[in-house]
């Protein structure tokens, strides 16, 4: 019955949510965890500023964020020079586009859990493996990152829920093209707009059903003693 209701391009829109959530999930990751680690050690004074970068996307409208990722990777930003320098061409409009976005978007959803988890680790341990001549290295891969698993578990469940629900940096940086930039929150808004609230009402439900099964996996993935804490 799902599939008599849903249409090939409703389809298309998830394969590509669901491709675009995934893409954004491990590249913050890979690209964060560095950041987390400063931003949970260092006493520099800049360190109040990056966190406030970091944290932008949480208070900015999606279509602020949308609109300079815009401006800067267009034909005239330094962004757009760059990339059409180095032969990558444009990236508004194309799927990449949508995964720079993506990642600026989500970036404090990745970070913020990795950094609580990487302070909630303390110096100790640390210190105990430096007397053991384990070297920085050989301390952060085999006690710091088994020791913040939590951490990242979080930080991977919320940038994929936030990533599927994006909307408005998706449509102001990608717009609306079939198989390439539309995702699931702009096909449920092209139904609405063609009053046809059946077909919004699959993928919608589908939304809500996919954030509570988020929350409730987050709850029980994390060890007990971290449940009672507030994700961000």
């Amino acid at each position: 019955m799902t599939s008599a209701l849903l249409r090939p391009e409703d389809w298309a829109a998830i394969r590509l949510t669901l491709e675009l959530a995934s893409t954004t999930t491990l590249l913050l990751l890979v690209l964060t965890t560095p950041l987390a680690w400063w931003l949970a050690h260092t006493r520099s004074r800049w360190r109040g500023p990056i966190g406030a970068v970091v944290a932008l996307p949480l208070v900015l409208p999606p279509t602020v964020i949308g609109f300079y990722l815009l401006v800067t990777m267009g034909p005239n930003g330094p962004i757009g020079h760059l990339t059409q320098s180095l032969g990558l061409g444009r990236l508004p409009f194309t799927f990449a586009g949508l995964v720079v976005g993506s990642l600026v978007y989500s970036l404090p959803f990745a970070v913020q859990p990795l950094q609580r988890a990487f302070e909630s680790i303390g110096n100790r341990p640390l210190e105990v493996a430096a007397t053991l001549g384990a070297s920085r290295i050989d301390t952060f891969f085999t006690v710091a990152l088994p020791l913040a698993l939590p951490g990242f578990i979080t930080a991977a469940v919320l940038s994929f829920a936030h990533t599927v629900g994006e909307f408005g940096i998706v449509l102001m940086l990608g717009g609306n093209i079939e198989g390439v930039t539309r995702v699931v929150s702009v096909q449920i808004y092209d139904h609405v707009e063609a009053m046809e609230y059946a077909r919004a009402h699959w993928l919608a439900g589908g939304m809500v059903a996919f954030a509570f099964v988020v929350l409730v996996a987050l709850q029980w993935l994390q060890p007990r003693d971290h449940r009672n804490a507030t994700p961000l």
